[in-house]
């Protein structure tokens, strides 16, 4: 190991890896239950990328209406087009109501009804008495729900004394010969140092790979730093075929406009003034699960009855909402509208297309946030030291689809569930053995190679052709020809990388290596999500294609599971999805078709 990369060491009971609100409720969580933790992110805690997320958290409170988790619990199954794991999407669902609430006594400020209870929205998806009839059960703070939870979760972890290591980059996993996570390697952008956290467990709480497309609704930092970590530690990612398109980014921009609008009442129009969802939805209509909206919008424009110049987008109305609600509970929203599109939302509709907003897809888990792999053969096998939780995992409670406002859940039951695990397992203080030097000379070697590259290729220009090919060969309609041309396009882009070139060899906020760096993990993650595309050959939620039409529970009721091996090829297996419930009172849904 080079002289300059001294690892400055580092130990804890648990090392969160990312701070946004999964992140964060579990550093806050495993401190509050006496474990020594720390958290590792490469921005400051409260520019998380949930700091974006506008409309709300998933909970059946009732505040505003009849409502029951298990109404709840089906409305996910069925949005995961039957490929979520329902022990999973029970206890989110179940322990949704205690999550809301505790976030409200750590100090969430929360929209209020007359009555003085959380106030609820209507979200896309979301129904009462097992489909019969719109719940509210979307918990909301005004349009800037992501924000409120965040900042409180933040200072509830500066309360319980967790440390923040801000701006340090997670570069790889330690793992022992014997497939144990022993810590991870990172590097801190501000003094150019490198440092091993050991650590009884650690956590990836990274977030997605939005980035990996050209247009998408994700912050610049969701770069699968967690994926890529993954997947070179050997360890497979799950359902990576599953890519959700948002209805409603602002045309030209790619801004988010929530699925709250809708739930306030707002309606899509084409370019004849028809509200068209009532013919592709005719119940939820404009409230259909994003998917099916996504599709309806599509299928529109390339009917040519899209809106505008070019006939290439949709309009969102809330005008007739009036000033009054708007202001109240869409502030945001207006304030976006006439920035990003010059709109004034009280007057005017907003140009809106479907754009890349989540990733299904990520880190297996089960519900507890260990992380599951196939070592011999057992499905549910868990890999000791190591847990995933929010986007940057697949636990699966949103299968091939997910619904609206049940990401925010997700970060929060699941960033919960992983600090009583580790309450319930570890032993505070405990002594860690010492790490296998040759996994941390290696992933030394990798960083340095990468400092060091000289090669003829651009990150930039690799990036952007990554994108383009993921958005023109991977998106909201699908065919194998297109798809297998995009993996022949994106293979080209995956071999071309091994001849980068990182111009600035400084080890202080060396930015070209901190692209380059998350340049790799996108890579990974795009790669191995076309190829899984390429493979399912069926429609089922967020994955349409149009040479393969219906869903084939038959031959795929079941994820996908896949590596990249060392020369780019990717490797698959399968395991099956979990049709069976925790508590014997609870029964499971029933596969049957999707309609809204």
């Amino acid at each position: 190991m080079p002289a300059e990369y001294q690892l400055i060491e580092h130990q804890y009971d648990v090392i969160v890896v990312g701070a946004g609100g999964a992140g964060l409720r579990a550093t806050f969580g495993m401190a509050a239950e006496g474990l020594a933790t720390a958290c590792i992110t490469k921005v400051f805690p409260t520019r998380s990328h949930t700091v974006a997320a506008q409309g709300g958290m998933s909970a059946a409170l009732g505040n505003m209406g009849p409502d029951d988790w298990r109404w709840h619990m089906y409305d996910t199954v069925k949005g995961s087009d039957w490929l979520g794991d329902q022990d999973a999407i029970e206890y989110m669902c179940r322990e949704a109501i205690p999550a809301v609430i505790e976030l409200e006594h750590y100090g969430v400020p929360f929209s209020r009804t007359e009555t003085g209870e959380i106030y609820q929205r209507p979200f896309g998806g979301m129904t009462t008495n097992y489909g019969e009839g719109t719940a509210q059960r979307t918990c909301a703070a005004a349009d800037r729900t992501g924000h409120a939870i965040l900042h409180t979760l933040y200072q509830q972890s500066l309360k319980h004394n967790a440390e923040f290591l801000i701006e340090y980059f997670a570069v790889d996993l330690v793992m022992d010969a014997d497939g144990v996570c022993r810590g991870v390697i990172a590097w801190n952008l501000e003094d150019g140092s490198m440092h091993i956290f050991r650590a009884q467990t650690v956590v990836l709480a990274t977030g997605g790979y939005g980035r990996s497309y050209f247009s998408c609704t994700s912050a610049h930092t969701c770069t699968g730093d967690g994926n890529g970590m993954a997947l070179r530690a050997g360890l497979p990612l799950q359902d990576m075929e599953f890519t959700q398109f948002h209805p409603t980014g602002i045309y030209g921009a790619g801004c988010l406009i929530t699925e709250g609008v809708r739930g306030e009442g707002g309606y899509l129009t084409n370019a004849d003034g028809e509200r068209f969802m009532e013919r592709y939805a005719p119940n939820a209509k404009d409230l259909a699960s994003r998917d099916v909206v996504s599709r309806s919008m599509t299928i529109e424009i390339n009917e040519g009855r899209g809106v505008g110049d070019h006939k290439d987008h949709i309009f969102l109305h809330l005008e007739h909402l009036g000033p009054e609600v708007i202001n109240e509970r869409l502030p945001g929203i207006a304030e976006s509208a006439e920035i990003f599109a010059g709109v004034d939302v009280t007057k005017q509709p907003i140009p809106v297309l479907p754009t890349v907003h989540y990733n299904m897809g990520g880190v297996p888990t089960n519900y507890h946030g260990e992380v599951v792999t196939l070592r011999d053969g057992n499905p549910d096998s868990v890999v000791p030291g190591l847990m995933s939780i929010g986007e940057a995992a697949c636990v699966s409670v949103h299968g091939a689809n997910r619904l609206g406002s049940n990401s925010l859940l997700d970060l929060v039951v699941f960033g919960r569930a992983a600090a009583k695990r580790c309450a319930a397992t570890l032993t505070p203080g405990a002594t860690q053995p010492s790490v296998d030097r040759n996994a941390v000379d290696k992933i030394i070697s990798r960083f340095d190679a990468l400092r060091y590259a000289d090669g003829s290729e651009s990150t930039a220009k690799l990036r952007d052709d990554m994108q383009r090919i993921m958005q023109t060969h991977a998106a909201v309609f699908r065919t194998g020809d297109v798809l297998e041309e995009g993996k022949a396009k994106l293979r080209e882009v995956y071999a071309a990388f091994q001849h980068v070139k990182v111009s600035d060899r400084s080890m202080r906020w060396n930015t070209d290596l901190v692209e380059t760096l998350e340049l790799a993990n996108l890579l990974g993650s795009a790669m191995v999500s076309i190829d899984a595309a390429a493979n399912r050959t069926e429609s089922r939620g967020a994955h349409a294609r149009e040479d393969f039409p219906d869903r084939d529970d038959e031959n795929w009721m079941k994820h996908t599971l896949t590596w990249i091996e060392d020369d780019g090829k990717v490797k698959f297996d399968y395991r099956p999805v979990h049709l069976y419930t925790l508590s014997d009172d609870v029964e499971v849904v029933p596969p049957k078709k999707r309609v809204y």
